[in-house]
């Protein structure tokens, strides 16, 4: 049970691991895997424990392999926007252009037809040019370097088209590759993401967690989703976010599960048998009936660590403070991430009621 005084309320995540490393995709722990599904029993029960954590490792690599690619495709999207608009503004440069030389040309193409006389030009030649032969001359200057400017012009425009085009072809063709280089360590993070847990799976199934014929209980299970069940309210967890224990009628969150069950087989290497539940994930509705049922030993419905698939009541001499079971569990617990809460030692007495942090599973 979980007290009003001191228990907290809030759901616990759990905790990440590194980033992935895209560079190596295949950089994840096979042999465990392989050991686990190949034998009969699991020699210690911190295979289990290492196998929760390598489908935590393997989920958060392709989580992040999986935001890389993401990523990828955003800054790829917005540097076709940036060349589409570079284009667009060659585009615009080009017909402005047009203009421009439109009544360049119109004007050789008159000077062409209707050319200077030669006794207009003569005088020029010999140094006694009159006014309007000097204008006519500087008409044409003006017309041949007007006509030079836009000729310079076309040959920027032209060379920055072939360059932004070049730079388009292999930006698409760069991005094509790196996606599908990435969508495969993507793929391969995937499938050994799931190999991971359906060796724990497996594993479960062999230490006598109960499925039915279609392996529902094995989805809540899923280490994966233990975060996914942190975000339903209290007592309002469905029971396919919860993985059942190996004591029959009783669930908790998959990750509270898996500790526990890692717990359970060295409990009962220790005492020759297993731990006795009395209680574990508890509904809203349970809480309240046991809230009003003993009020002053359950803490406020919808704020009990029971309703969040983290905590669990014990029998067998665990209740029974300093007891060798008490103190035996006391010891090895937090190594589990199991741990009885300060405020159970006192306020109120609850030797029996211990709770789950992922933060605190230190098992090797």
């Amino acid at each position: 049970m979980t007290s009003l005084l001191g228990a907290p309320a809030e759901a616990r995540q759990v905790q990440k691991t590194g980033p992935a490393n895209l560079a190596d995709p295949t950089n994840l722990t096979g042999n465990l895997t392989g050991n686990l599904t190949g034998s009969s029993n699991l020699a210690d029960p911190a295979d289990l424990t290492e196998l929760r954590k390598e489908a935590e490792k393997a989920a958060q690599e392709l989580e992040d392999a999986n935001k890389a690619l993401i990523k990828r495709r955003t800054e790829f999207e917005a540097a076709e926007k940036e060349l589409e608009t570079k284009l667009q503004t060659l585009a615009k440069a080009e017909r402005h252009l047009a203009q421009i030389r439109q009544p360049v040309s119109q004007m050789a193409e008159l000077l062409y037809i209707q050319p200077l006389a030669s006794d207009a030009i003569m005088p020029f030649l010999a140094g006694d040019a009159d006014a309007d032969t000097l204008r006519a001359m500087a008409s044409i200057n003006h017309i041949v370097m007007v006509r030079q400017q836009a000729v310079d012009r076309t040959s920027v425009l032209t060379e920055q088209s072939e360059k932004l085009a070049a730079e388009a072809q292999e930006l698409r063709a760069g991005n094509l590759l790196a996606e599908a280089q990435m969508a495969a360590e993507v793929d391969l993070l995937r499938k050994r993401s799931d190999k991971v847990v359906k060796s724990l799976t497996a594993a479960l199934v062999k230490m006598g967690i109960k499925i039915d014929k279609v392996g529902r209980a094995a989805l809540g299970c899923n280490p994966l989703r233990a975060a996914t069940a942190g975000e339903y309210p209290n007592g309002l967890i469905p029971r396919s976010m919860l993985c059942p224990l190996q004591q029959k009628g009783f669930s908790l969150r998959a990750d509270a599960t898996i500790a526990f069950v890692s717990l359970n087989e060295a409990y009962k290497r220790q005492f020759g048998k297993q731990m006795c539940v009395t209680d574990a994930y508890r509904n809203l509705a349970e809480q309240q009936s046991i809230y009003y049922r003993r009020p002053g030993f359950a803490a406020v419905p919808g704020r009990s660590n029971h309703g969040l698939g983290l905590a669990v009541d014990l029998c067998g001499g665990v209740e029974r403070f300093r007891s060798a079971e008490f103190n035996w569990l006391e010891k090895n617990g937090k190594r589990y991430g199991w741990f009885h809460p300060d405020w159970a030692y006192s306020s109120p007495f609850e030797p029996w009621h211990w709770e789950y942090d992922p933060k605190m599973d230190t098992l090797p």
